[in-house]
Formats: structure tokens, sequence, C-alpha cells
């Protein structure tokens, strides 16, 4: 037999089952009993909530990675990548465009099988917890505008990675590296000054108390900031943040303007000053550098696999390809891309923590951080008790019970 067959099988059937049982043990971890720290914030009807939205979505996820299970077998057993394959090699073009329009209809298979269960978690989980902002019109409008991007850009970042392969034979792999990395350098301004705006309507934030006081924290740590934005992140959702974005000069700092409503001035402050740590402790440029590193590792192990006949025949594949290798390697890649991302994680929740210290050496205002932190958790319905394993595991975020005993350190 195949040992690629064998190795894709259990790949498949190892995520799904620890993702089961992660999940599982996730929703065992569920504690009825509000932890103390969280009684001057939480209601007993405002934990149970929380909780039960946790059930809901972990419910909802047993049937979405079951069904997500079942495609990707159904894929391959059924040569669904064949048919694809003689579908777009009908139209006679070069390995380019072929490459480009296998990958369209695969996407456009994939996203209308996802559609209605992305639909019932927005439209009826999210409702049902009073998230859900958006309409139907506006979700679809987003949709387009996210094909029209994936066109612009994702169109033309393909075809040369797909043109490096097809050309450069083994040193492929170093183009196609450089090319990511300077893709995801020009994305950072990109995403500010078009991507951001498409989607969101940012407002300076007004002359007033809230101004002053972000103006003089940032003064006092020398972060010259070229926007400081309010975003109507209640247009589509009741969840609250804030984010930072860009490099150099162009950075921006947002905050959604469910956050602005749910805290107070100091508290606001005080999470500026942990966005404003990320930078400070170059933890954005950390994260970069990894990155890169991450899809060298991959670009690299790539080209080893590229246009193998044994992976290609566990798709009943009848002709090799580069595009189609792209494909079937990223199902191979996923143990690898687990480990990477176990890594990554870690080392992300270990920053929040640096982050948080930062703000309170800097802000000097522990108790307000903790309170945003507080008062986050209970606007998102977060689960303050996850299982240990699902943190490790799938937390970029320390719980934020542990971030608010170590800032009480």
């Amino acid at each position: 037999m195949n040992t690629y067959f064998i190795v894709i099988i259990t790949i498949l059937i190892f995520e799904y089952i620890l993702s089961f049982i992660v999940r599982t043990l996730n929703l065992n971890a569920l504690d009825s009993s509000l932890p103390k720290e969280f009684e001057d914030t939480f209601d007993s009807q405002k934990y149970l909530e929380s909780q039960n939205y946790t059930r809901t979505n972990s419910s909802f996820s047993y049937i979405t990675s079951s069904f997500s299970l079942i495609v990707s077998l159904v894929f391959i057993f059924g040569g669904i990548y064949n048919i694809i394959d003689k579908f777009v090699r009908s139209f006679g073009h070069g390995d380019v465009v072929t490459g480009l329009l296998f990958f369209a209809v695969l996407f456009i298979i994939i996203d209308v099988l996802n559609l209605p269960f992305d639909l019932y978690r927005t439209f009826v989980i999210e409702e049902k917890f009073g998230f859900n902002k958006t309409t139907f019109k506006t979700y679809f409008i987003d949709k387009f505008k996210g094909y029209f991007l994936m066109f612009i850009l994702g169109v033309p970042l393909l075809s040369l990675i797909l043109y490096f392969f097809g050309e450069y034979g083994d040193n492929a792999w170093i183009y196609a590296w450089v090319l990511l990395i300077m893709f995801s350098l020009v994305m950072q301004p990109m995403f500010n000054l078009f991507i951001a705006p498409m989607f969101n309507k940012f407002t300076p934030i007004e002359e007033g108390p809230l101004l002053s006081k972000i103006k003089d924290y940032l003064k006092t740590v020398n972060f010259p900031v070229k926007k400081l934005e309010i975003m109507d992140g209640s247009k589509r959702s009741s969840h609250s943040n804030a984010y930072f974005s860009g490099l150099g000069n162009n950075k921006r700092i947002a905050l959604f303007d469910t956050l602005v409503e749910q805290m107070d001035e100091e508290e606001i402050v005080a999470v500026i000053a942990h966005e404003v740590g990320h930078y400070k402790l170059k933890h954005i440029h950390m994260g970069i550098c990894l990155s890169a590193i991450q899809s060298g590792i991959m670009f690299f192990i790539l080209s080893i696999f590229m246009m193998n006949s044994e992976l290609f025949s566990v798709f009943r594949m009848e002709n090799l390809s580069v595009y189609a290798s792209l494909v079937f390697f990223s199902i191979l890649y996923t143990p690898i891309s687990m480990i990477m991302g176990f890594m990554f994680s870690s080392i992300s929740r270990k920053n929040e923590f640096a982050a948080d210290n930062y703000s309170y050496k800097t802000a000097k205002m522990p108790e307000k951080l903790i309170s945003a932190l507080k008062k986050m958790s209970k606007e998102n319905l977060s689960n303050l008790t996850p299982h240990w394993l699902n943190v490790m595991l799938n937390y970029s975020h320390p719980p934020v019970l542990e971030r608010i005993k170590a800032l009480r350190k």
C-alpha cells in the first residue's frame, strides 16, 4: 500500500480526534462556580451565559469538524481533485493560468460548502448571544470585498509562486520565500491605507480628556503614532477589542467603538499601553521574523515533495503539476504546522504577559488594566476556566485569570 496514503489518512483522522478530545476536555473543565476574582464584574446570570456560549460554540464545532473530515475523505476517495484538474486543463492554458483556475474552482467549492455553517454561526449563534450586528447585505458585501482583495493581491502572488516552482527547479523555494517575505512587509502599510478602510470606518478620536490622556501617555514613552482612531466594530459585532498595526511612520492604534463604550478613560490608556508594549518590546518584529522562518521551512520541505508521483496517486491524480503539489503538500505538512503553531502560540502567550508588564510599568495603572481585562471577558463572554491542553494548543493569549494573577504579583 502507498505509504503516503497511510500518512495522509492518519494525519486527517489524528487531527480530528485530537480536536475532539481537546474540545471535550475543555467542556468538562467548565466550572459552575464563578472565580472569586470576577465576582465584582460577573453576576451569576452573565457567568452562566458565558458558559453556554462556550458550550454552544463547542457543540457546533463538533459538527463543522466532522463535516470537514468527511469532505476531505470524499475529495480523496472520490477523485474530486482529479475531476477539477481535468476540467481546468480542458481550457488549454499554460501551467500558471491552469493553476490559478484550479485554485479558483477549489476555493469556490469549499466556500460554498462552508457557507451554510458560516451563516449559522453568524446569524444564529452570534445572534442568540447578542453579538451579531451585521445584516445579510453587509455580510455578502464583505464577502465580495474579500474576493476582490484575493483577486488583486492573491492572484499575482500565487502566479509568481507557480512560475518560480515551474522555472527554477531546486532553487525555486528560495525565490518563493523571498517573495512571501516582501509581500508580508508590503502588506503592513497596505492594510492601514487600503484594506482596513474597505471594511470599517475609522474616525479620529475627538479632542477631549480621552485623547489628552492617550497623548500624554504616548509622550512619556516616546511613541509617536500617526493615527489614533475609533473603529466602527459595532457595525458587525458587539465584541470589543483594540489593535495596533503598521511599522515605522505609519503606526495606527485602533479602538473598537464597543470597547470605548464599555471602559473608562484610564482603562483605555492601560489597554493602549499594552499594545504599545508589543511594539516597544519588538514583538511585532519578532512575529514577522518567526513568520518568515516558518514560511522558509515550509517552502524548503515543499520543494522536496514537489511533483511526487506517489503523493499524487493518493489523490487519484492522472497528471502531475506544481499547483496540485501545493494543495497536497499542505495536508502532508499538517503535523509540522501543528508543532510550529504550538511553539509560536507559546511565544505569543509569553509576549502577552510581557506586554501586560510593560503597561504596568509605564502606565502605572495595573488595577485599571485588570478591570479592563475583566470587562472584555464579560462583554465577550470569554471562557474563564479553559482546559490547559486547549490553552497550550489553541490560545495565542493566556487565560485572563492567569494574566490577572501575573499583574497582581
